[in-house]
Order: C-alpha cells, then structure tokens, then sequence
C-alpha cells in the first residue's frame, strides 16, 4: 500500500479543518438566529402585553423572588365594549347594567416548588366589603360579588381582610376572556357522561340560560364558545333513563365546573406548548383582560416557561366552606362555615392565614371568627370525592370542605 506523501496529508488534514470550522460557523450562525428570533418575539410579546389595561394596586403586597405569593382570578360578568353578536349571546350592557365578580378564585403560586392551586370562593359568600366608593348606594354588608363595584382594588381588600389572604397581583377577565383564550388553544377536550344542557325552570317559562348544549355522550371537543357556556352554567341537567336530572348544587356545582374547563385548558396547553404560541394566545385574549401594574411580561413569560410542563391534575382546587342561608335584606346569601374555611384556607395556603380584620358575617350581619387550626401541615392524601345529596334544595347548597384532588360528580364532565 502507497504511504501517502507530506503533500496529500497536509490536504486532507486541511480538509477536515475546513468542514470543522463550516460545521462551527453554521452552528454559530444557527444559535445568533434562534436569539434574534427570540428577542423578537419577546419583544412582540412586551408589546402585546403592553395593550393590556393596568392599573394600580394600594393593597397588593409586593411578591419576593421564588416566594409563594397569591393572585387574585376575578371574572368580570361586565358586558362594556362587547359586539353585536356578543350582546346577543351575553345580554347586553342596557340589560345588565354596572358589573360585578362572576367568578373569584385565589391562586396560590409557589414557582420554586413548581406547584400551584386555587381558592373558589362563592360570588354569594356574605362579607362585609372594604373599599367601596364614597357615596355607593350599595350596602357594606353584602355579597362579595359586590365589591367588583368599587373596581379589583376593592376585592382585594375584601379579600385580604375577610380571610387573611395576602393578595401579590390581581388579573380580571371578562366573558369574552375565556372564549377566546380556549379558541386560542384550539378547543378543549373533555367527556361528558352523559347529554348536557342548562335549563332554567324558576320562571313562567323553561329556557336555557347559558346555552350549554351537548347532545351526546363521550369525549368531544368544545369550543370557546361551549367551554365558556359550561363554565357558566348554574342550571346543569344531564340526560339519562329517559329524562333529565338537575344538579341540586346550583352555583356551587358551577365552581366545579370552572375547575374542570381549567384542568381541561391546562392540559391542551401542556400538550401543544410553544413559546411562540404564548404570543398567539396572548394577542387573541389581550382586549379581555385587565391587571395590576406590578405584574409584568417577564413576570408572565417566567410563569409559562416555568410551568409549561404543569398538568391539569397536578393543580389543587379548593372551595371556601359555605352554606346557603337567606338574609333579611340581602336575599339569598352564603354563609362561611367558620371552622371548615380555617382549615380549607390554611391547606389551601400551605400554612397560616393572616389577621382578619372584618370577618365574614352570617346572615344576620354578626361577624364569625376564623381562628388558624393547631396543625397547619397539609395531608397529600386526596379525600373521598364528595357531591351534593339529592335531597338538596335545587337553589341553595352546602359546599363541601376544601378537598383538592376530589373527583368531579358523575353526571359533570372530565378532561379526557
């Protein structure tokens, strides 16, 4: 065999060093582009979030870097700014004047742990409200879906000062929000036991109050429109033995609901996640949402990328305590179950809650004291599933102990 001369060793060992440094060089070229991409996309994503209303926040207590800390969900069901075919579909603004919380849910983000889960409390829950405005007509002592009359800012005192949960941010949401936001992600999935609808019978005549119809059983697709008519309805009937059963648990039973459209929502998100999709997302839902000033795109971007991987059963859902009760002058109400909401706040907060300064109120308006149980550590067992009995009264419900990880109802839907 020829012995290759100095010449040709020298060629081939250029050779190699030439495709070397091209392999290097596209490599490099490669990682500018992708950072060129990124900070463009960044960029459109601090423009996005930019358009989004903030206001500020006197009584937001500032959120430490990796500490836990509590954002307040509120769903606005004010129907300002909606269009023609929304009015239709909402009602609108002549129609249901002023606005008031629809929906309030307290999450509690622990970014270090990487875990996160909710607080509902019923827009019926009978408090005293702090912060309305000088000269409301409204009463002090009312439901806390009232206090959306004296902006965010006044829920979150309510908040912080009926049950001692410390508020770091607030992001309020209007119907619109959660139709867009499903449409964004392209639907969600979720199996329905049975046919559903959302018929209300109170009245003269039967109508279906928040359009929910699902006339088949099984795992199906909804869209924005249908996740966000589920989300609402309070007159739930499903169909089996030849006709239809309600859920005794009215508003209660809604909360529920809610729950399982988020766990649904969070698993299309988890499973189809890209950070170029968060600009999607949020350029599609950008006109729907409002929030305090302190809660920034980083804030936001840190949150996605650090929990893009969180599944919906991995999020913990509790319910405040309550029971249905009728005050003398403001009608049906939910009173706190003081003893279950002190255990339900301390789990749901990992740990103590903080002074209360104007307790929730039965319903006669006298103050009931929350005091922190002895034993604030959390059991990660989750508990028997528990549903409303089918004695209840159709209007008014118990709601059951805060129980994270509780089965749904058999006649609800699940994520599939």
């Amino acid at each position: 065999m020829a012995i290759p001369s100095r010449r040709e060793l020298h060629r081939a060992h250029k050779k190699r060093r030439s495709v070397g440094e091209r392999i290097l060089r596209w490599l490099i070229a490669l990682v500018v582009l992708v950072l060129i991409v990124a900070a463009g996309g960044f960029g459109y994503f601090k423009y996005q979030w930019g358009q989004i209303i903030s206001a500020p926040c006197a009584t937001c207590i500032s959120d430490n870097n990796g500490a836990p800390y509590n954002l307040l969900l509120i769903g606005s069901d004010s129907r300002a700014g909606e269009t023609t075919a929304q009015a239709q579909q909402f009602g609108t603004a002549q129609a249901a004047a002023g606005q008031r919380a629809d929906t309030i849910k307290v999450v509690h983000v622990d970014p270090t742990a990487g875990t996160a889960s909710t607080l509902s409390i019923p827009r019926d829950t009978f408090v005293s409200i702090t912060g309305l405005p000088a000269g409301s007509l409204l009463a002090t002592q009312n439901k806390i879906n009232a206090s959306f009359s004296g902006g965010p800012d006044a829920v979150v005192k309510t908040v912080e000062n009926t049950f001692g949960i410390p508020i770091s941010h607030y992001i309020v949401i209007n119907f619109f929000g959660v139709q867009d936001a499903v449409t964004a992600l392209g639907g969600i999935s979720l199996n329905f036991p049975y046919p559903a609808r959302d018929m209300d019978c109170t009245g003269a005549y039967c109508k279906n109050n928040s359009g929910l119809d699902i006339p088949t059983a099984g795992c199906q697709v909804l869209d924005g429109k249908m996740a966000l008519n589920l989300s609402r309805s309070r007159y739930y009937q499903y169909y089996t033995n030849g006709y239809w059963h309600s859920d005794p648990s009215s508003d209660l039973g809604r909360i529920q609901r809610q729950n399982l459209v988020i766990e649904a929502a969070l698993n299309k998100a988890k499973s189809t996640y890209n950070p170029l999709r968060i600009n999607s997302l949020l350029s599609s839902v950008v006109h729907d949402f409002s929030k305090d000033n302190n809660l920034s795109a980083t804030d936001l971007l840190s949150l996605a990328q650090r929990y893009h991987a969180f599944s919906g059963s991995s999020l913990q859902s509790y319910t405040l305590p309550t029971e249905g009760a009728v005050s003398s002058y403001a009608g049906d109400v939910e009173v706190v179950q003081p003893d279950a909401a002190a255990v339900a706040i301390t789990k749901f907060l990992s740990g103590p809650f903080g002074a209360i300064i104007t307790p929730p109120i039965d319903q006669h308006g006298s103050p009931l004291m929350l005091t922190v149980p002895t034993t604030t550590t959390t059991s990660s067992t989750a508990p028997v599933a528990t549903t409303a009995p089918a004695s209840a009264s159709p209007s008014k419900g118990t709601t059951p102990a805060a129980t994270p990880g509780t089965s749904a109802p058999s006649y609800d839907p699940t994520p599939c």
